[in-house]
């Protein structure tokens, strides 16, 4: 079992590496296609753009044709499409090569969690998943701290010439270690009209569109918060790369503590009252981060309440997933593909938003956030509360 969560962990962390390792680097590609701050984000929003629309079709593909041929074919476009990257000769194209690059990383994430439904069922399957997700929460502090020791002795270039070794690396690891896992007589046939009514069905759900929204809002959120911060730490606060991926790390270390704390302790406090605990604290720490950005604060002032933040996202993403899912065991595919979607939608939207201002403040990031905060908020309360109060 170690040796495949740590396989398709890798695969999970595809996301957070294709997102993150780059992020140092944003002032330095602004520099060298001579655009603007808005535009290298837009490279992140194609990218989750990419990343959110892939997993509805990736998903599909594999209960149709199996889980290795189209992880097969993701992986070598994905190698190739990172190699473009590095090559691009402008913004424009780079942008469009990211969201090639973000549409193939999205096979790794949702082919690795359909694997573990085909392996394992009930407790095996929770304790599984438990493993995957701490595997996979590794991705976004190691991905930003790998970013920083390529640069140091590389260009930005540099980056996305290490994930096309990855792409290759995970093409290997597919062909000759990942078995299929999802036989011919349990394939699905295609069938895209009723895939539509399953999803029209969730939409008119208003308890499960009330908890995804309020766990998709809040994501968004911290997608604003990797967009914003290699600006605001580095060209505001004049932090080096490498002390940047170091706080970067470390609020990936607070996303760590938050979803394994709901994770631990869910046996004795319900999955709504961490829920609401977490919009409250998401709440609290982005009216900080506003206030210090507002007024110029330290460095620390800053860093402590988005700490904070982005440990609310992990409590809340943590706790809204099984609440989204209660009621929907007859279309869980369906439901887990929305839940995947929405953050990656929404945080393509508040990502290029981020730069409005320039490079210069970071009250952008600190509205943003705080308005995504209250959003999540009223999504639980006019949505999904009816179900939390119901029993």
């Amino acid at each position: 079992m170690f040796g495949l969560v740590l396989l398709l962990g890798l695969f999970s962390t595809l996301g957070p590496f294709t997102i993150d390792m780059y992020l140092p680097a944003f002032p330095e590609i602004v520099e060298k296609f001579g655009t603007t701050a808005s535009l290298v984000q837009l490279s992140l929003t194609a990218c989750l753009l990419g990343l959110g629309i892939g997993q509805l079709v990736m998903g599909s593909l594999s209960d149709v044709h199996g889980r290795r041929n189209p992880l097969l074919i993701s992986m070598s476009v994905y190698a190739i499409a990172s190699l473009a990257c590095a090559f691009a000769p402008n913004i424009g194209l780079l942008i469009a090569f990211r969201f090639v690059q973000g549409f193939a990383a999205s096979a790794g994430i949702v082919i690795s969690r359909a694997v573990a439904r085909d392996l394992y069922s009930g407790h095996e399957l929770t304790k599984f998943f438990s493993l995957l997700l701490l595997v996979g929460n590794l991705g976004p502090l190691v991905a930003p701290v790998a970013g920083s020791g390529i640069l140091s002795f590389s260009s930005w270039q540099g980056v996305f010439i290490a994930l096309t070794l990855l792409g290759f690396y995970l093409l290997a690891m597919t062909k000759w270690r990942l078995q299929e896992t999802l036989p011919s007589d349990r394939r699905m046939q295609s069938n895209f009209i009723q895939q539509l009514k399953n999803y029209g069905s969730l939409l008119r759900d208003r308890q499960f569109v009330g908890y995804m929204l309020a766990q998709g809002i809040m994501i968004a959120g911290v997608f604003a918060y990797v967009s914003g911060t290699p600006f605001i730490y580095q060209n505001i606060y004049g932090a080096s790369p490498t002390l940047f991926s170091i706080l970067f790390a470390s609020n990936g270390i607070s996303l760590i503590i938050g979803s394994q704390l709901v994770g631990r302790m869910s046996h004795r406090i319900s999955e709504r009252t961490f829920l609401l605990f977490g919009l409250w604290l998401a709440l609290a720490a982005s009216v900080a981060v506003l206030a210090v950005a507002t007024l110029e604060g330290p460095l620390f002032a800053l860093v402590i309440p988005l700490f904070c933040f982005v440990a609310a996202i992990g409590i809340t993403s943590t706790a809204a997933f099984p609440l989204a899912m209660e009621k929907q065991s007859h279309m869980a595919g369906s439901a887990a593909a929305l839940l995947g979607l929405i953050p990656f939608l929404l945080g393509a939207v508040v990502s290029p938003l981020v730069g409005i201002a320039g490079e210069d403040t970071a009250v952008p990031l600190g509205v943003i956030i705080l308005i995504t905060s209250v959003i999540a908020m009223l999504a639980y309360f006019l949505l999904g509360k009816e179900k939390a109060s119901s029993k």
